[in-house]
């Protein structure tokens, strides 16, 4: 009696601990299955997000398309100037919107055709760096980052002889910015002084000029040395509704006849568009350099996905 009650218990144990393994191993099956199906989910919501931002893309080529047959001239009044309200989509929700990059200072103009460092540029990037409030220094160590020659300009230059000496160690590209993200690489740049130059400045293929109708206050201040907040001030009131009616009548008092021929503009080539797609919670934002010629053809030029 004693051994079939023992067994019994043995049984009883064993079985106990099968229902226990069972039930483990239907948990664990359970829950792979869940992540399975989550990342699925989460897949295929950021593959749906990546084509609703690609859409909103092919949407405001079209507006920048047709701006161009309605006006010769770009300014903050005009439709791709609005930011684009919530849409809603299946799930979720689209916005952005889209900027003028030559109302910027663009640090590819530091250098000439040549790889030259241009002086007159030069000197307007050390007026926008004073102009933030941030050591104009930055104008050559800038410059040196681009040119194509490895001689450090004097007195505020930086080449490889700087650069290979930090860890980890690396080389001045010596050609044109990408992105004007590369120029927190450069020696002394840290994030808050990034921060500030950020919104007044671009990387834009080749010489471009600046349109004086959406520029910012700071790139304003800097077109002429002898330029004061209050000249600013009145310039933006002046073209706040519809830009201004003629540059050279505006500007002439102001700066020199070189600036106004060479360096001024009312019309723009680059725009940088932003589309935001959330998606339950999937959120993918894609950033579009647009380059618009003269009959209006707007071609994408520089795309990046990111989730800010």
């Amino acid at each position: 009696m004693m051994q079939r009650r023992l067994n019994r218990g043995v049984a009883l144990i064993t079985a106990m601990l099968i229902a226990a393994l069972a039930t483990m191993v239907a948990a664990n099956l359970s829950w792979d299955n869940a992540l399975d199906v989550r990342r699925t989910m989460v897949l295929m919501n950021r593959d749906q997000a990546v084509q609703v931002a690609l859409g909103g893309e092919s949407w405001i080529i079209s507006i920048l398309h047709q701006d161009r047959e309605d006006s010769e001239t770009d300014h903050l009044g005009e439709l791709w100037a609005s930011d684009l309200p919530g849409l809603p989509i299946e799930g979720g929700e689209v916005f952005g919107n889209i900027e003028d990059l030559q109302g910027r200072f663009n640090i590819n103009n530091l250098v000439d055709d040549r790889g030259e460092i241009d002086e007159d540029n030069l000197n307007q990037f050390r007026r926008l760096l004073n102009a933030l409030g941030l050591d104009p220094r930055f104008a050559g160590i800038a410059a040196d980052w681009i040119d194509t020659d490895l001689e450090a300009s004097f007195p505020d230059g930086a080449e490889d002889s700087i650069y290979t000496g930090m860890i980890p160690p690396y080389r001045t590209p010596n050609q044109p910015l990408a992105s004007v993200s590369e120029l927190a690489a450069i020696e002394g740049m840290d994030r808050a002084t990034f921060k500030v130059l950020e919104p007044h400045i671009a990387a834009l293929p080749g010489q471009t000029k600046i349109n004086v109708n959406t520029a910012t206050a700071p790139v304003l201040l800097s077109l002429d040395a002898n330029m004061t907040t209050a000249d600013v001030e009145g310039l933006l009131a002046e073209r706040e509704s519809a830009g201004f009616a003629d540059i050279e009548s505006s500007f002439a008092p102001l700066v020199t006849p070189d600036v106004i021929n060479n360096i001024l503009d009312d019309e723009t080539q680059h725009f940088q568009l932003k589309v935001v797609v959330q998606i339950d919670t999937v959120r993918v934002t894609m950033n579009t350099l647009l380059q618009r010629g003269p009959q209006g053809n707007v071609t994408p030029i520089l795309r990046s996905l990111g989730t800010t």
